[in-house]
């Protein structure tokens, strides 16, 4: 990431590495910090503002005396949740404060409102998404909430909570004539942009071959314009050298909410296509903390919480109504 000026500015165009989910092992307590007046500056591009200071005022939910009784007597007896998240620069799901150390976003937002519901104090561990697995397993946190999706390799090792639909986007410029996207012939013709190696990418590869199969138009130069760093998408988008992008749309739409003026998100699908798929806080498998996270989330559901931490970053759409443990999950590949 680029060094921020002051006050900072978060615009849609902030070089955002798309795939880059790593970062440096750290400790962060979540403090009590209700509240409080945030002291840094807030993004805005006269859409969805966001607060990119340390002092996050953060949404909280309250103690739920149901979901508290469900926690295994250590975890209980600790008093503190031990959550890993990522913050490599990924918003609004998981990135740095203005202080460049203080993670934000809606993963330590929502790791916030479990920890409430459950009555412990939160303690946020920073840590390279791909490390997860391991800081489950040799116990050096009790859950990991961190854009992870539930499939069923997953949980023959990890039990699972689900708290958001793992959603897809198509990016357009905000003056794009592109109105929708939903099914593959609504690519047809167009430059198509996406990250290789992603699941998305083998989702708009079969579009194309669907097309194609139909006698409709393939995409633009018969495959797909590769993106690695998310800041490159956003400047091809907007130059119009892509007619649309598809990611994820987390980051999309945080691109939309904050730069209506600039870009659009004209459709959405979900990460499993044509299955479905979820995005849910992870636990060790048999630890009974699952069953816990699961009646927390649902308190947030109910008391309103949880939709107001996801409408704070932007993520209304990837709202579900109801958490489950361990979910089905995407099938495994051969």
């Amino acid at each position: 990431m680029t060094t921020p000026l002051r006050p900072r500015l978060l615009s849609a165009l902030a070089l955002v590495p798309l795939l880059a989910l790593a970062a440096c092992s750290a400790s962060a307590t979540a403090d009590d910090d209700a509240g409080s007046e945030p002291s840094g500056s807030a993004s805005a591009a006269a859409g969805l503002t966001i607060n990119t200071s340390p002092e996050q005022d953060r949404i909280h939910s309250t103690k739920d005396d149901a979901a508290i009784a469900l926690l295994p007597a250590a975890v209980k007896e600790s008093g503190v949740l031990k959550v890993s998240t990522t913050a490599g620069g990924l918003p609004p799901l998981g990135f740095l404060a203005d202080d460049e150390k203080t993670p934000i976003g809606n993963e330590p937002d929502i790791a916030s409102l479990v920890a409430d519901a459950l009555g412990l104090k939160l303690e946020i561990e920073v840590k390279a998404w791909a490390d997860w697995p391991l800081a489950l397993q040799s116990g050096d946190v009790d859950a990991v909430i961190s854009n992870v999706t539930v499939t069923e390799e997953r949980k023959e090792l990890y039990d699972f909570s689900s708290y958001r639909n793992d959603q897809l986007g198509w990016l357009t410029s905000a003056g794009s004539d592109i109105k929708q996207i939903k099914e593959p012939k609504d690519i047809a013709g167009l430059t198509v942009g996406v990250g290789s190696g992603t699941n998305q990418e083998k989702i708009l590869l079969a579009w194309n071959q669907e097309n194609i199969d139909n006698g409709l138009e393939p995409i633009k130069n018969g495959e797909p314009e590769y993106y690695e760093n998310y800041s490159d998408v956003l400047l091809a988008v907007q130059s119009g050298r892509l007619d649309t992008y598809v990611g994820p749309n987390a980051s999309l739409a945080y691109s939309a909410a904050t730069g209506p003026d600039q870009f659009k998100v004209v459709g959405t699908l979900n990460g499993g296509w044509p299955d479905t798929a979820q995005i849910a806080v992870a636990t060790l498998k048999g630890s009974g903390l699952a069953e816990a996270v699961t009646a927390a989330l649902n308190h947030t559901f109910e008391d309103g919480t949880y939709q107001q931490v996801l409408a704070r970053w932007g993520l209304e759409a990837e709202a579900i109504d109801t958490s489950e443990t361990n979910p089905p999950g995407l099938p495994k590949t051969s």
